[in-house]
């Protein structure tokens, strides 16, 4: 409680948990998945909950070690953990089978290959719609099939696979460590986490702006963590990096500079997002599934008109967020600067595109809007009253 290094380290595992959560696409899947009145409470209850793992596990686990580590309960007694073990994370395995037998590590390993497998899967499905849909329908092959997409989507999830694995061992011949990892996460993953809010949550913000910010975050990042660790230790390498205030600064850096960056080109050049642009979302129908519950993209307009006439929580499902409706009674009030928009070979302007949620739904979302936002009164936009 009193160890300088240990706070030190806590700080940087803050940083590298926040980019963790964050920049996880895996996340951001799940919450676009989730009922729109159960989403942000969802993800409050876990922020809270989720204490306990780093809190009693890990507290637990290493002050159990130092505990016993020089007894003769210690499984190599008299010889202790070197830094290079605790690095590699090897305490909790020699505590549990000091105090537990050689069952608990067993049930540790298994433990620890189901939370890989889940957070691999998770990662895999969410780089392949990156690559399907953000990558290769945007800009390779816009006017792909929805066939196509999936079998690009399929190949993305053999490429980030492979990729994973060479990454991985590329990682363990390099002589890394968790201890590396955990000052090398946050300076990858925290140059774009204030860009993302805010496009999210800032319509000023521009293209330029959002791609580059994170680019330039994480170059400055680098810089800073490479220079700190040859000032303070006079060379550049594997042991060298995982020293922990270098670690800390290049974290520090990578999280905070990309916001300077953002605003300071958003304001260069300015512009301003149009935030109907998200009802332009469509959802790929897999045909080659027979039970398939996905519905059609484009409902009809009798739909539409009982969407519109009953605003009731039976219509707010999460297949509607993704789903482009067109009002053929709006079209009176389009105008000649609109954005246009295709959907399914129809032109279609985006002032005629109409929101699937009631009232209701939508009462809800600007209350949880504010509340995730951190109770910050953010005016209403075109998103949310159209």
């Amino acid at each position: 409680m009193t160890s300088s290094s240990a706070v030190l380290f806590g700080l940087v595992l803050k940083f590298g948990n926040l980019a963790l959560v964050l920049m996880d696409t895996a996340f951001w899947q799940k919450s676009f998945a989730s009922e729109v009145q159960s989403t942000v409470p969802a993800y409050d209850l876990v922020s809270i909950v989720i204490i306990a793992v780093p809190w009693c596990v890990g507290t637990v686990i290493g002050l159990a070690g130092r505990a016993i580590e020089n007894t003769p309960v210690w499984v190599t007694y008299p010889t202790t953990l070197t830094v290079d073990q605790v690095n590699s994370g090897l305490v909790m395995p020699y505590v549990l089978k000091s105090l537990l037998g050689s069952g608990a590590t067993t049930g540790l390993l298994v433990l620890i290959f189901m939370a890989i497998t889940s957070t691999v899967s998770s990662s895999m499905i969410a780089v392949s719609s990156i690559i399907s849909l953000d990558g290769y329908r945007t800009y390779i092959n816009p006017r792909a099939t929805d066939k196509q997409t999936l079998k690009v989507s399929h190949w993305g999830v053999v490429f980030h696979g492979c990729f994973m694995a060479g990454f991985a061992i590329m990682l363990e011949y390099a002589g890394a460590t968790n201890n590396f990892s955990t000052y090398f996460r946050p300076i990858i993953a925290c140059p774009g986490i204030i860009p993302m809010m805010l496009t999210i949550l800032w319509s000023r913000q521009t293209k330029l702006a959002a791609i580059s910010a994170p680019v330039l975050g994480l170059f400055a990042g680098l810089a800073t963590w490479f220079a700190c660790t040859y000032h303070w230790s006079g060379a550049i390498n594997i042991t060298t990096l995982q020293d922990q205030v270098p670690g800390l600064y290049g974290a520090i850096v990578s999280f905070f500079s990309p916001a300077v960056f953002s605003v300071i080109i958003s304001l260069a050049y300015p512009a301003r997002f149009d935030w109907r642009e998200f009802l332009r979302i469509e959802l790929i129908e897999d045909k080659s599934q027979p039970s398939s519950t996905l519905q059609s993209r484009l409902p009809s307009t009798e739909a539409v008109d009982e969407i519109s006439s009953k605003p009731t929580e039976d219509n707010i499902d999460t297949e509607k967020k993704a789903y482009l409706v067109a009002s053929s009674a709006s079209s009176e009030t389009s105008t000649p600067a609109a954005t246009p928009i295709r959907s399914k070979g129809k032109l279609i302007n985006i002032d005629d595109v109409v929101h699937p949620f009631g009232e209701d739904a939508l009462i809800h979302i600007r209350k949880w809007l504010r509340i995730a936002s951190m109770c910050v009164e953010l005016s209403p936009s075109p998103l949310y009253t159209s």
